[in-house]
């Protein structure tokens, strides 16, 4: 059976089959969890309270600090950011307004003021939430139309390597990772949303508006 992909909308054949069905898509290369297996709202948001995201821990703010140490290189402490899906622990936002930026927390669970979605930015910091997009294309989207010129998106997520075994990868066994990119997928995503450069390194992406 075929499935529209959530990103680029091709129709994609099963992929992969778990506890949840896994299709691929043959024109961005993305890995996309059938719409009929998504986890609900409520189980979403408990599977996050469950998260250990202590801001105050140092392995915490290690980990984030591809992103943290990329927006103080590229931007100065004047410059407006958003901290996109903040979680319980807002751990961007917090490192960040430590070192006396200008940066606000939101998530649709957590922080849901819609009204900062209706706002600009110089820069977007998103760590570890674009692999829970139910509708990429939508949330793309969305991401892309808040960011001024040469403004920049800061994301983190684990590539899928298709040379690796998808069976065995451990970043598919949490249910509400629910899309996964490849190099290849960002580099749709760089042209279909006209980001004028694509950076990859590691977990880190950066699109540059």
């Amino acid at each position: 059976m075929q499935h529209s992909c959530p990103l680029c909308l091709t129709h994609a054949e099963y992929f992969y089959k778990d506890i949840q069905k896994y299709c691929r898509c043959p024109t961005c290369h993305g890995i996309f969890v059938i719409f009929e297996d998504l986890p609900d709202k409520n189980r979403e948001k408990e599977r996050y309270k469950l998260h250990d995201d202590n801001a105050e821990d140092a392995g915490y703010r290690k980990f984030v600090s591809p992103i943290t140490a990329n927006i103080e290189k590229d931007f100065s402490t004047e410059a407006k950011g958003l901290d996109f899906g903040a979680g319980t622990s807002q751990i961007i936002t917090k490192v960040m307004q430590e070192k006396g930026y200008d940066i606000i927390p939101y998530d649709p669970y957590f922080h849901p003021d819609t009204e900062l979605l209706k706002k600009r930015y110089d820069y977007i910091a998103s760590c570890e939430v674009i692999e829970h997009f139910y509708h990429p294309a939508k949330e793309f989207a969305l991401l892309k139309s808040m960011l001024k010129k040469d403004a920049k998106l800061y994301l983190m997520t684990d590539i899928y390597d298709e040379n690796v075994e998808f069976s065995s990868w451990y970043y598919k066994n949490d249910p509400t990772h629910v899309f996964f990119y490849t190099k290849k997928t960002f580099e749709w995503i760089q042209k279909k949303f006209a980001f004028t450069n694509l950076f990859i390194e590691k977990r880190l992406i950066i699109l540059s508006n």
